[in-house]
């Protein structure tokens, strides 16, 4: 999966380390979820926060006098306004409880969105019902600031690192800040598929026991548009662990796959051997710009959003270089409009510098003009974000679920609450219909 973000961020992702986040350590308390029931994350105190690991999250926090006091007035402005503020009439489990208001106002005045996220790793905030609380916040994301004030918004965003660009080196460094994080990691919350991705679903709501079918469905759904059958030579770009080039591979076809990943290169040749598949996929630890060959079909999942904008014209570029003629390529790309992507690619965001560095989710105009520009013509574009909001939900269900495992690999409480936070905060993104999730289908040629 890749970075998402409801306002102004860069959701969907498994094995190593993730963007500001140490080596885990420390201890998780498990609260489980039940069936129509949501649970907060384990709870925190700032004063016990690995200040090593964690150091923006540990100090405390520090604002000038007036903008503390204009992010009080405009964040107890958009919390009542929305109903998040206060138990009432009506009230519900997506409300949200301030346990520092002080240092919630604070980090806010300094860092806007990431304070807003720091503090819920602080454990200053809490709600009962994240995904929904953010949902919400979601649902206004424009109007949460009046506009006069909005043309201040470069006094609380920072830009984005330089140290993060997709350069090569830049690019193995940010996939091993997220994807080398643990394979037990993942797995603990993916289901056996390991897949990381937006799954699709017959109906809804989604259940539990249907996600690893709904992966194969999606998956199925991409080879199909690639055309991917007996003797098809497919090339993958983003290996995740495996499962679309066994997939492929079962149907007959051979598989070159990509990855940066060496968690996931190595757990996906497992994975490729254990079902005697070996001969027909071949896992290659390379940039995707360094492809060699040409192909019949070229399938990506959820890549473009770790390229970055800079490079999205070298990967359109790659994929057609890779294409023999006559061939397809099908892609699975996460959106979001276009204004807002733009607001984003300028943005230092909670998503890249936790969890997806140097990525940004791009809007369908932009993947029509660089795809264009790369001398492709899309012919089938289909989206289907609510599935992803379902797959996000089931994977943070398992995540809760999962808190003593975590603990017992050594992901701290910040790292559970940062992860927790990441989460509800993509499944807030496609509920509000802020982020999209679609299916393209490439071609040489460029529209008449």
């Amino acid at each position: 999966m890749t970075q998402h973000s409801p306002a102004s961020s860069g959701p969907a992702a498994p094995s190593g380390r993730a963007v500001g986040v140490p080596a885990p350590n420390g201890p998780g308390r498990r609260t489980s979820p039940a069936s129509g029931t949501r649970r907060a994350a384990p709870a925190v105190r700032r004063a016990e926060v690995d200040a090593e690991r964690w150091p923006d999250v540990a100090r405390d926090p520090s604002a000038g006098a007036v903008r503390t006091v204009v992010a009080r007035a405009l964040v107890g402005r958009a919390l009542n306004r929305l109903g998040l503020a206060a138990p009432g009439a009506g009230a519900t489990g997506r409300l949200l409880t301030v346990h520092d208001p002080d240092a919630f106002h604070r980090r806010i005045a300094r860092d806007g969105l990431i304070g807003f996220g720091e503090s819920y790793m602080a454990g200053e905030w809490d709600s009962d019902d994240l995904a929904g609380a953010l949902t919400v916040l979601a649902d206004h994301a424009d109007a949460l600031v009046p506009a006069p004030l909005r043309r201040l918004r470069r006094l609380w965003v920072s830009a984005r690192p330089a140290a993060d660009r997709n350069t090569r080196a830049g690019a193995r460094a940010n996939i091993r800040r997220h994807y080398d994080l643990s394979n037990d990691l993942f797995s603990a919350f993916l289901d056996p598929t390991l897949s990381y991705s937006s799954a699709l679903f017959t109906a809804f709501p989604a259940r539990a026991a249907d996600l690893a079918e709904a992966q194969h469905r999606k998956i199925d759904r991409l080879l199909d548009l690639a055309g991917v059958g007996d003797g098809t030579r497919l090339l993958e770009i983003g290996t995740g662990w495996g499962e679309l080039a066994l997939r492929a591979a079962a149907r007959g076809a051979r598989v070159t796959t990509l990855t940066l990943s060496a968690e996931q290169a190595g757990l996906a040749r497992a994975r490729i051997a254990a079902a005697g598949l070996s001969d027909r996929v071949d896992v290659q630890l390379r940039d995707y710009r360094d492809a060699e060959g040409r192909f019949d079909a070229v399938v990506s999942v959820e890549m473009i959003e770790a390229v970055g904008a800079e490079y999205w014209p070298s990967y359109f570029a790659a994929l057609r270089r890779a294409l023999a003629p006559g061939g397809r390529i099908a892609l699975q790309s996460i959106t979001m409009g276009h204004q807002q992507m733009l607001r984003t690619a300028a943005t230092h965001t909670f998503i890249s510098k936790y969890v997806f560095p140097g990525g940004l989710i791009p809007s369908r105009r932009a993947l029509s003009e660089h795809s264009a520009g790369a001398g492709l013509t899309t012919t089938a574009d289909h989206g289907y974000g609510a599935h992803y909001a379902e797959t996000l939900r089931l994977w943070r269900e398992r995540f809760t679920a999962a808190r003593p495992t975590l603990a017992a690999l050594g992901f701290d409480t910040v790292f559970q609450r940062m992860w927790t936070f990441y989460l509800a905060y993509s499944e807030a993104g496609f509920r509000s219909g802020y982020l999209d999730v679609r299916h393209l289908l490439l071609i040489e040629g460029t529209p008449r």
